[in-house]
């Protein structure tokens, strides 16, 4: 049986720490994943659902946006997986007599962890203006007071509709077509927060914003080089494509700040092999100092300028722009720099440019740790520099791979979700629709908060998410969201961005993926695209948590009747009976989704077509691939400060805290660490197990403060700290964010230690 949701906050401020794993997965990684999954679903739930995750025929989980394998095992999920799905197939429940029994001034007393554990939303709630409970109201008063508030407003821009990487491309397109018709392109998303950086790099360099490799590819290179990222914990299924690649003769570099547990040696629980011995996977190591990641690939590039016969010169003629510039620019690289900027040892990255002189097939697989810096940008238009000069991109076996976070981020911003839409979308739309879609660029998640903390922006609705957690400068932004007439959240489960409300808030539950979606037409299934471009079907197999959920479409084809009126010439009410009716207009739409339901309807979906990958064919303003010469970046520490990294914990998935530890490095009971070298420690007088706050120094002199950290010694690089978001989001400040992207600056935070009141 399931177990019940905690009653009080658990006590988090004594973690127990041990020491780090060197090994990720196998039969711990069961046990783990069979007792959370029994505690949210028990035994026979836990078997039914966990069967049909990432199945033709089943549900994509609403994790992580790797993608699957053309043969899949019967079991096709990873730990993290599972508890996103137990998470959201759970038996527990958030009913209207749980709010009358919780004023939201208590609600926002609660931890993140307690709010998610009491289980999934089973009513539309309200909070009036002044009042301190959420009382229950049907879905069309709900949408009377959505429509109230936005009809009140002085312009359509007044108004920001935001959205999490979960929502479905059906429900994004309608979305983004709702927003549109109502008048603004305020449709900021999670994608801004994390690899907005990754999209502007490569829309530039490339000519499309997304990665260049499928799965077979990974199979097929010679060198796979993992930079700023943990797959063993954010995409752990990553670890048996990078088994699969080494048992092909690939070779692994990891370049990262920390060593990770998934990255040494991966015990695979899915074969005899992995559960005893496994498979080292890391053939070098090369702990970066964070944010040095640039000043490595141009170096990197110089010397395989350097050397006779290393660079692809036909490619290069052929494909390519401005190699001339970038060439000189290269060469001016030197050692003593490079070695100080990324901490590394030169005998190391001479070793690094051997193995990729013996290597004929390159893929660069990259994550939050290269995209949340303020010079993320041109560090990974330096990597795509590193890739041309071998002729990396366009060949099988090659190229680059972001690695998405959350499962159908890609295919939210392939659907519209963008505040600076591409004229040829808003022609498109137009011709589709009809109608003139507004044309001036509208927020992303920055410039949203500080019109919502300016007064700019009156009405915060948010597709998913737990925004208030996710952003950056927690006192900021939630002082914004304060400011807001209307706050709206379609959401499955409790959490904190439901207790920092506007004066009046709502929350709309919603299916999950792992639900039963029955409309008028029949029986709906949704369709995702992951971190590849792969686009695929999802049919939930669960009944409802509720029978007063409705589906993210639903919710969205309701809402623009009421507010767009009888009148709109928008067949609303025929795309909630019939999905099939919004794939259509989607392939009228969106290019690559020509004949989208036939195509879907087809076993394992279809790959969306990719130009460079495809063709060779680089649809940039020079229509060539661009090679890039910005000036090499690295933070610079004061004496006596870290450089703070915010990541996840194990037990961690985005801003949802599954539980109270990261096994892989030893935490137990707590998420208040920070992890510092002991060399670091030793020079400031931190002692293991002592607390301190740390405390953020940006250039506005605003003290930015986290308190009651305990100090854990641990081998991170020097200089460089780490501890868990959404804690430490408050020290990242809402105007540190990334050239080009607007991306916050999350994982390059000075900070100092001061030893907490409290130790």
């Amino acid at each position: 049986m399931a177990t019940k949701p905690p009653q009080g906050d658990p006590v988090q401020d004594a973690p127990e720490v041990a020491g780090r794993k060197r090994t990720a997965a196998g039969l711990p990684a069961i046990g783990h994943t069979l007792r959370m999954a029994h505690q949210q679903m028990g035994v026979r739930r836990t078997a039914l659902t966990l069967l049909s995750v990432n199945q033709k025929n089943g549900f994509d989980c609403p994790g992580c946006a790797w993608p699957e394998p053309e043969h899949r095992h019967r079991a096709e999920f990873c730990e993290n997986g599972a508890k996103a799905v137990a998470e959201e197939a759970t038996l527990r429940r958030v009913t209207p007599e749980f709010f009358a029994a919780h004023p939201v001034s208590d609600l926002a007393r609660r931890s993140g962890y307690w709010l998610g554990q009491q289980g999934r939303l089973t009513h539309p709630m309200y909070l009036p203006e002044g009042a301190d409970h959420y009382e229950p109201v049907s879905w069309e008063r709900a949408f009377d007071i959505v429509a109230e508030e936005l009809t009140a407003l002085s312009s359509p821009d007044e108004a920001v509709f935001y959205t999490s990487g979960r929502t479905s491309n059906e429900a994004a397109f309608l979305y983004q077509l709702f927003a549109r018709k109502l008048g603004t392109n305020n449709l900021p998303d999670c994608s801004n927060m994390c690899h907005e950086s990754s999209g502007s790099a490569l829309s530039e360099t490339i000519g499309v914003g997304k990665g260049s490799v499928l799965l077979e590819d990974l199979y097929r290179a010679d060198l796979i080089v993992v930079a700023g990222q943990n797959p063993g914990t954010n995409h752990p299924r990553m670890l048996s494509a990078l088994e699969k690649a080494k048992a092909n003769g690939a070779r692994v570099v990891s370049v990262n700040p920390l060593p990770e547990a998934g990255l040494e040696r991966f015990k695979n629980p899915q074969t005899p092999k992995g559960l005893t011995a496994g498979t080292a996977l890391t053939d070098l190591f090369l702990q970066i100092r964070i944010g040095g990641d640039q000043a490595l690939f141009r170096l990197l590039n110089k010397l395989v300028l350097d050397t006779p016969g290393a660079v692809d010169e036909e490619f290069v003629r052929e494909h390519t722009h401005g190699f001339e510039e970038f060439a000189q620019a290269a060469r001016a690289a030197d050692w003593e720099s490079t070695l100080a900027a990324t901490g590394l040892a030169r005998e190391d990255v001479e070793r690094f440019l051997r193995m990729v002189l013996d290597s004929e097939r390159i893929v660069v697989c990259w994550a939050m740790g290269l995209t949340q810096h303020k010079h993320s940008v041109p560090m990974i238009r330096e990597i795509v520099n590193f890739l041309l000069l071998r002729g990396n991109i366009g060949r099988p076996g090659a190229g680059v791979c972001p690695v998405r976070g959350h499962s159908n981020v890609q295919g939210d911003r392939t659907m519209g979700i963008f505040e600076r839409p591409a004229p040829a979308f808003l022609d498109a739309l137009e011709r589709e629709f009809g109608f003139a879609p507004p044309r001036e660029h509208g927020y992303d998640v920055v410039r949203a908060i500080r019109a919502l903390r300016d007064g700019e922006a009156k009405v915060f609705f948010a597709m998913g998410g737990n925004f208030v957690s996710a952003s950056p400068d927690t006192e900021v932004t939630e002082a914004a969201m304060r400011r807001a007439r209307l706050t709206v959240h379609v959401s499955t489960k409790l959490n904190r961005s439901h207790v920092v409300t506007g004066a009046r808030a709502l929350i709309l539950p919603t299916l999950g993926r792992t639900e039963r979606d029955l409309q008028a037409g029949g029986e709906q299934f949704v369709t995702v695209e992951d971190s590849m471009g792969m686009v695929h079907a999802s049919r939930g197999r669960l009944e409802p948590a509720s029978p007063h959920l409705l589906s993210e479409p639903a919710i969205v084809c309701r809402l623009a009747r009421r507010v767009l009126g009888a009148e709109d010439d928008v067949p609303w009410e025929e795309f909630e009976k019939d999905y099939a009716a919004v794939r259509d207009r989607i392939a009228r739409v969106v290019p690559g989704f020509e004949d989208f339901n036939a195509r879907v309807a087809r076993p394992g979906g279809f790959a969306l077509p990719h130009a460079p990958r495809d063709e060779r064919r680089f649809p940039t303003a020079t229509g060539k691939a661009n090679f890039t010469a910005a000036p090499v970046e690295y933070p610079h520490l004061p004496e006596g400060r870290l450089l703070l990294q915010t990541l996840r914990s194990h037990d961690q998935y985005n801003t949802t805290v599954y539980g109270l530890d990261d096994r892989y490095r030893g935490i137990r009971n707590g998420r208040r660490v920070v992890l510092v070298n002991p060399d670091d420690a030793r020079e400031l007088k931190l002692a293991d197990g002592s607390y301190v706050d740390l405390v953020g120094e940006w250039k506005d002199g605003v003290e930015r403060r986290a308190p009651g950290f305990r100090v854990v010694h641990y081998p991170t690089a020097r200089g460089c700290a780490a501890a868990y978001y959404p804690e430490t989001n408050v020290l990242v400040p809402l105007d540190a964010t990334a050239d080009v992207s607007n991306t916050p600056a999350s994982k390059s935070v000075v900070v100092r230690l001061e030893q907490s009141a409290t130790d």
